[in-house]
């Protein structure tokens, strides 16, 4: 059996990406999404979220992408910059991380407090996964899911996306070694969480493309998903204009939610018989 999660990032993020996801969902095939505690819009995808409940919700852990932590700056100073905000991206935050930079009880403080907000909010979550994958970075990963163990939080993301898949996305030579690099990374922690029980999809898609997905991408990839449980990450959004303004990434959030608002994508997946999930079906 074909059985396929359609995660979104960011919730929580903005606005405008709150409201991209809840309409990816109640519209679309959106069936999962990832919040963040500490991002702006927090409270208002909580509520949100309360108002979806076939919505599965995940924790995003964020420690990159300008972001600010939930503890105190003075609390967490090895984690973020000289304004007070997470490093810009994961190889920056890798570079301190493995550098000695990054201070173990700081970060896993930091990741507490994370967990324990979305927790503490009622929603039921489903997995942890983390913004840009920091998550199955060798020396994060362990942490993780020491913490996963902690709080019951039996599923992860596991975003190894296979080395020569491209679903006909014509992605740049700094993509896919930025791919490979995560993938392998992906590839052991894989091993660590299935050895210690921790479940997660079988497969993964929407690294390449990440940010860059529309109706064509995702209609290959639904052609070409194996038997089992398949991820596909995505990032919509409203008003991919006004997002632009704020975030450098260069994104193209509106068709990225379009790709699952849209009619032959619905159909595609009742012609190869694809039962839609969440993590919380695993």
């Amino acid at each position: 059996m074909k059985k396929l999660i359609v995660n979104a990032d960011d919730f929580g993020l903005h606005s405008l990406i709150n409201q991209g996801i809840i309409k990816g969902h109640r519209e679309g095939f959106i069936t999962s999404t990832s919040i963040m505690p500490s991002a702006d819009a927090y409270e208002e995808a909580v509520a949100l979220a309360q108002a979806n409940p076939k919505l599965g919700i995940g924790i995003h852990l964020t420690l990159v992408g300008g972001v600010k932590p939930l503890l105190p700056k003075d609390k967490v100073a090895s984690l973020v910059d000289l304004e007070g905000r997470f490093l810009p991206n994961y190889v920056a935050f890798a570079k301190r991380l493995y550098s000695g930079g990054i201070k173990s009880s700081e970060l896993e403080a930091e990741l507490r407090a994370q967990i324990e907000k979305a927790l503490g909010s009622g929603l039921n979550i489903t997995h942890v996964d983390s913004h840009q994958h920091t998550h199955v970075l060798p020396g994060m990963n362990g942490l993780v899911r020491m913490l996963c163990n902690e709080y019951n939080i039996k599923r992860e993301r596991i975003p190894k996306e296979g080395y020569t898949f491209s679903g006909g996305f014509a992605a740049g030579i700094g993509r896919k070694i930025g791919r490979c690099g995560l993938s392998f990374c992906a590839d052991l922690a894989r091993g660590s969480a299935d050895k210690e029980g921790i479940r997660h999809p079988d497969y993964f898609f929407g690294m390449l493309a990440g940010g860059h997905l529309n109706a064509r991408l995702v209609g290959n990839i639904i052609r070409s998903l194996p038997q089992g449980v398949s991820e596909i990450m995505t990032h919509p959004g409203l008003d991919t204009a006004a997002l632009a303004k704020l975030y450098d990434w260069q994104y193209t959030w509106e068709t990225e939610l379009a790709s699952y608002l849209s009619k032959s994508n619905k159909e595609l997946l009742k012609k190869y018989n694809v039962q839609l999930a969440n993590f919380g079906d695993l």
